[in-house]
């Protein structure tokens, strides 16, 4: 890591602690005290408004309704109102291909983009994916009951939505263990407060890009079905650059995977915590889409995440009018949203036969909803259901290890046994 970096980086670490001793709940959320239980810093946040300003500057959405509002708010974007990307600081020499994706973008090129990559995540092409799915979930189940005791994330949360997805863009079966690990470090560069593996994400940065390249040449002279072959052939008809095949290639295996990784190893350790619907869903496996949804709405996967108002506008909170500048920086907290007792009933109880009224925020809402929720949903549905079918005893046999991060919820480290 070069000085400038960590000079930058040090620099972040000695303003957020400051905000935390003058007493910026939010900055204090990022703590590491609170990485195994976030849920009463968040409520001290919910406890200042649903939409206030903090010591940094940055303003915070904590209620459902307006984080949902603010989303789906054409005015408001990903970007600063003069186009500038959200971030300043570049840690990679080579920027990874998961970076300056359409995630980053706002209309136009945000629309153009996400058009040209939703046809491999529409609805209809999920009954196409079910066959494969419940081949590699029944193949990683058997392998699980070889080895009796395992990592339940190391065994199954990874490598079946890595499978998935290295299927989806067509990589080479010869592949797919290279592509695994590059998949592993990809969702590790999310947990970089530590900032402790930017040489080696910057090693698969390089990587992947040459793979992709490869794989681009080669679907070019040898299209297939992949979304790799339906991207050459945009490229070949003007509606997007080499950059921006590259980089939607990069965020496809991002969004492919990272949620589902998330789902599943919160998912199971839920279950498990909660023996009585661990049993109920082994008795009735039909339950697991309901247990996708509850997963989803108790662990959020991803926290939150920014946006930007592009001109001045006026937000309707429910206890007034809070009106907001142009420019403004806008946390939306997606985990604490998906737990409003004004929304959810009991909303701090994980309950697999909840009915809610209205649908979690934990893929987004309006412009920017999750590309990959139905594949995610799928993927989720088909490994809850296997569990239950054919690992009914499964247990747990030690404590989860967390992710080193306030943006991921999710563990790194679930140890059972079959």
């Amino acid at each position: 890591m070069d000085l400038r970096l960590r000079s930058q980086l040090a620099g972040q670490r000695m303003a957020l602690q400051v905000l935390r001793l003058l007493g910026d709940p939010v900055s204090e959320y990022t703590a590491e005290r609170w990485r195994a239980d976030p849920y009463p810093q968040l409520e001290r946040i919910r406890q200042r408004g649903p939409l206030w300003k903090s010591l940094s500057g940055v303003w915070v959405a904590t209620s459902y309704d307006v984080c949902s509002a603010l989303l789906r708010d054409r005015r408001i974007g990903v970007r600063h109102a003069d186009g500038r990307p959200p971030y300043s600081i570049s840690m990679h020499k080579v920027p990874p291909p998961w970076m300056h994706t359409f995630l980053e973008m706002d209309a136009p090129d945000h629309t153009r983009l996400r058009r040209l990559a939703t046809p491999a995540f529409a609805r209809s092409k999920m009954p196409a994916y079910r066959s494969r799915i419940e081949a590699v979930t029944d193949g990683l189940v058997d392998r699980m009951r070889e080895l009796g005791e395992f990592d339940l994330v190391r065994e199954f949360a990874r490598p079946l939505p890595i499978t998935v997805i290295s299927d989806l863009l067509g990589i080479p079966d010869g592949d797919n263990e290279t592509f695994a690990h590059y998949g592993r470090i990809v969702g590790a560069s999310l947990d970089m407060e530590a900032m402790s593996q930017v040489e080696e994400v910057q090693e698969v940065s390089i990587a992947l890009r040459r793979l992709f390249a490869e794989l681009i040449d080669e679907r070019s002279v040898n299209p297939g079905d992949d979304v790799i072959s339906t991207l050459v052939v945009a490229l070949r008809e003007d509606e997007l650059t080499p950059e921006e095949l590259m980089t939607t290639a990069g965020l496809l295996l991002l969004a492919g995977f990272e949620t589902t990784v998330n789902l599943l190893g919160n998912g199971v350790r839920l279950l498990l915590d909660h023996p009585e619907q661990w049993r109920a869903l082994c008795a009735d496996p039909s339950l697991a889409p309901q247990v996708v949804e509850e997963v989803l709405r108790f662990e959020t996967p991803f926290q939150y995440g920014a946006r930007f108002t592009h001109e001045p506008i006026e937000v309707d909170t429910g206890r007034g009018i809070v009106k907001l500048p142009a420019d403004a920086e806008v946390l939306i907290l997606f985990g604490l949203a998906n737990r409003d007792p004004e929304v959810f009933d009991r909303p701090g109880q994980f309950d697999i036969w909840r009915v809610p009224d209205q649908e979690h925020l934990a893929f987004a809402n309006g412009a920017h909803y999750c590309l990959g929720a139905p594949l995610a949903r799928l993927e989720g549905e088909i490994a809850f259901r296997t569990l239950a079918t054919r690992l009914p005893s499964l247990r747990r046999t030690g404590p989860e290890e967390w992710r080193m991060s306030s943006l991921v919820r999710g563990v790194s480290a679930l140890p059972v046994a079959a």
